[in-house]
């Protein structure tokens, strides 16, 4: 569950109690809960519902009930129901909404009206969504521990304690009905829950169904976390959902769906040239101001300007890529600026250009127009068989933009993947985190006194790890049925990451009898091929309450609106519209629309999209209720699954900030050092910026100079005249490093470059060329150095 309930003066709104009906089938979660909560002040208290959602969460249902009232969310089609809003009192409470509220991001908002002193309201919601999967292969369900009744759980502990049951006990297990049913394929081989809950009960032979319930909310503060694992391989799982017996058959509704979650296994290998990703550097121009650029040839050596900083990271990062792959530079601001007009290869030659162009970064300090670098870079085409990987250093807010950059990431999460590096004082901090955990890459918010260079080399590392690439599925279905795709294949899959994708089954089968289908999965990791095939049932039990189709229409509904489907393609967009509002998924083509009715009509109107002759009842009139987007930078209990983790990364660093002492256990590259500390800096920065793009180094004055030595000591230690001078080099230079690791950890990267480029030597003798470096050096480095 990736959000939280807000009521206004929420301290003053006591939850009661909790009911709560959960289905997890696979990776897809079905969530019905219904809450009780009570206004316990003396005064009257106007109460809004706020819901944060996410693109992988599809809220249908929403009612509140207040005595004889109720109030129910209903879709409507979008220019009708913004002729609704304009009849509907209260709208401008969203603007308070947007302003005021210590929130972010996308969520579901009702204003619910005055709850009167002591009164009840009960508000149940019904949504799905599909879960993120733990490195471990484990389906993570989470619910915010605020939405569970109170709990005075140091009596509660007392009575553990003495195997008592108490009074709060007792009362407690009344007021908590959290039920949750597992199924899967593979069978369901166990669970683990942080909280008291009943042992899991098998309710097939097979234990492919498995029932489990909450006998006590989580510890203290906790959020609930569900994981689930499940028997047999993770990397294809299939889930096929039976159409809805009143729809026409044709329609998605009317024709079954299945929804295939891939999961492959990525080896370690060493990836070929020709599977090198496509790395894209996207600088804030803002993080250059006031930087004093010196005439020399590494003026960033010296400095301790923040800018300087971004330098150097931006110097070993591209330091760092290996050959083959491709890269580009691009600073933004009012306006956008590439170093190359498209992504260029890797070689000796594009990287001296780049190294050389970075202190041309100027300065800007007005707009701040990522949106429209996204959309360039999106309109690019990818380069087949590379991942795009985004690495982003921020600092301003992306003004009143927020929502289209998220919408421009969410369409192309499957295409690429975003590293962003907002600085602590960032006004686009969650912006960042949101774009990161989309496109499943990290965020790492730059404190003032962390290290900006390890902690982007670290992405970078990851960023290099093996994926699979060249996905594709392959059906096998009886005669006469055929798969449409509705959300396709990504173009890769990360380590340790997984992808949903959604297809309609169509047609009449020819032969009854063949009640099963399969699919095959088809990869690339490096040059190796791997193909998985998964045969699933095309008869399972019905699911009346259609979760998968419902997230099936979710992705169907996007895709429409990015091919411009509308109204003069009358067939499709109207289909769209009906499918939309008959499953309560909302859509670019519809609207939210709330109506407060009594019970008698409620009744009779139950779920079903109310007719414009209702709205004038007497009975009934219309609610402020819309998803927006919320843009506060600094919430103060915003909790949901996605975000409450950084929230508290940002609090401990702002701590860290005011008490933390001044010494570090890394040494910044960039801060004025002093004594050997400054000397061993320097040392490598210079070591770093000779190293050569195929990861030597060249045996050069320069070189000897650095390291202290001069070019004849260095010439006179070479063991022989038949070792090449660059393989003395870079051996030289790969012992300095890894002597010195312990104050540099992330020059793992540097070194494995070096490693790579001496085992693709001929006949080196890298044994007497330890020996000599070791003694040149005055210390002792084991062989183990080059990996072999």
């Amino acid at each position: 569950q990736r959000g939280i309930w807000y009521f206004s003066s929420y301290s003053e709104m006591e939850l009661e109690s909790v009911t709560v009906y959960v289905t997890i089938q696979d990776f897809v979660a079905d969530v019905v809960s219904e809450l009780f909560f009570r206004n316990t002040q003396q005064v009257p208290k106007e109460t809004m519902f706020v819901f944060p959602v996410d693109s992988e969460t599809v809220v249908h249902t929403f009612y509140a009930t207040m005595g004889d009232t109720r109030i129910e969310a209903m879709l409507w089609e979008k220019e009708e129901a913004q002729q609704l809003f304009k009849a509907t009192s209260g709208m401008e409470n969203f603007g308070y909404l947007q302003n005021e509220w210590d929130l972010w991001g996308p969520v579901f908002a009702c204003f619910l009206g005055t709850l009167p002193p002591n009164s009840e309201v009960t508000v149940s919601l019904c949504y799905v969504q599909e879960l993120p999967m733990q490195p471990d292969g484990a389906a993570q369900f989470c619910w915010p521990h605020d939405l569970f009744p109170q709990t005075n759980y140091f009596r509660w502990l007392s009575s553990q304690e003495n195997r008592e049951e108490t009074e709060s006990e007792e009362t407690e297990s009344e007021n908590l009905h959290f039920s949750i049913r597992l199924n899967s394929a593979h069978g369901v081989s166990h669970i683990a829950i942080n909280s008291s809950y009943t042992p899991l009960q098998y309710t097939t032979p097979d234990q492919t169904s498995a029932v489990v319930s909450l006998k006590w909310p989580p510890w203290m503060q906790n959020d609930l976390n569900l994981l689930v694992y499940y028997r047999g391989s993770h990397t294809l799982s299939a889930v096929v959902e039976r159409r809805d017996p009143k729809a026409p058959p044709g329609s998605l509704l009317g024709d079954p769906v299945v929804m295939v979650t891939l999961m492959p296994s990525i080896p370690e290998v060493e990836p070929s040239p020709g599977h090198l990703g496509e790395f894209l550097f996207l600088m804030d121009c803002s993080l250059f101001q006031d930087a004093q650029v010196p005439p020399e040839e590494f003026p960033h050596l010296n400095s301790a300007h923040p800018s300087i900083c971004l330098q150097n990271t931006l110097l070993f990062l591209l330091k760092s890529l290996p050959l083959g792959c491709y890269f580009n530079i691009y600073s933004f601001g009012a306006t956008f600026k590439a170093f190359y007009l498209q992504s260029v290869e890797y070689t000796q030659e594009s990287m001296d250009n780049a190294v050389g162009r970075i202190s041309s970064i100027c300065p800007d300090l007005g707009g701040c127009d990522l949106l429209g670098l996204l959309r360039f870079i999106y309109s690019t085409p990818l380069l087949h068989g590379r991942a795009r990987q985004l690495f982003i250093f921020i600092q301003r807010k992306i003004s009143s933009e927020e929502e289209a950059v998220m919408a421009e990431v969410y369409r192309y999460r499957d295409h690429h993947r975003c590293f962003c590096f907002p600085t602590n004082r960032c006004n686009s901090f969650h912006l960042s985190q949101a774009m990161a955990l989309e496109t499943k890459g990290e965020c790492v918010c730059i404190h003032s006194r962390m290290d900006m260079t390890s902690e982007a080399v670290k992405c970078l590392q990851r960023a290099l790890q093996p994926l699979a690439s060249g996905i594709s599925l392959h059906w096998e279905l009886p005669p006469g049925l055929e798969v449409s795709m509705i959300r396709k294949a990504p173009e890769m899959i990360f380590q340790g990451h997984k992808s949903s994708i959604y297809a309609h089954i169509h047609g009449q089968t020819q032969d009854p009898e063949v009640g099963e289908g399969a699919v095959t999965l088809q990869y690339h990791v490096g040059n190796q091929s791997f193909d998985y095939t998964l045969r699933f049932s095309l008869s399972p039990s019905a699911d009346n309450r259609l979760p998968v189709h419902r997230m099936a229409m979710m992705h169907l509904l996007w895709k429409l609106a990015w091919e411009g489907t509308s109204r003069t393609e009358k067939d499709i967009w109207h289909n769209a519209v009906k499918s939309s509002l008959s499953l309560g998924v909302l859509s670019p083509f519809t609207s939210i629309v709330a109506v407060r009715m009594k019970h008698r009509d409620a009744w009779h109107n139950d779920s079903l999209p109310p007719d414009s002759s209702m709205f004038f009842s007497p009975s009934c009139n219309l609610v402020p209720c819309q998803q927006l987007w919320l843009s506060r930078f600094r919430p103060a209990w915003f909790k949901s699954t996605k975000f409450w983790m950084v929230q508290k990364c940002q609090f401990l660093l702002e701590i860290l900030d005011r008490k933390t002492p001044d010494t570090e256990a890394f040494t910044q590259l960039s801060a004025t050092c002093k004594g050997k500390e400054k000397l061993l800096s320097l040392t490598f920065l210079k070591l770093v910026a000779l190293q050569k793009a195929n990861g030597s180094w060249a045996l050069t004055t320069a070189l000897a100079s650095a390291l202290g030595l001069s070019k004849a000591d260095v010439e006179l230690q070479r063991p022989s005249e038949d070792v090449q001078p660059t393989v003395w080099a870079t051996v030289l230079a790969l012992v300095w490093l890894h002597q010195y690791k312990w104050k540099v950890s992330w020059s793992e990267i540097l070194e494995t470059k070096a490693c790579s480029w001496l085992r693709d030597q001929a006949e080196v003798q890298l044994d007497a060329c330890l020996e000599s470096a070791n003694s040149l050096l005055g210390c002792f480095v084991e062989p183990t150095i080059f990996r072999i």
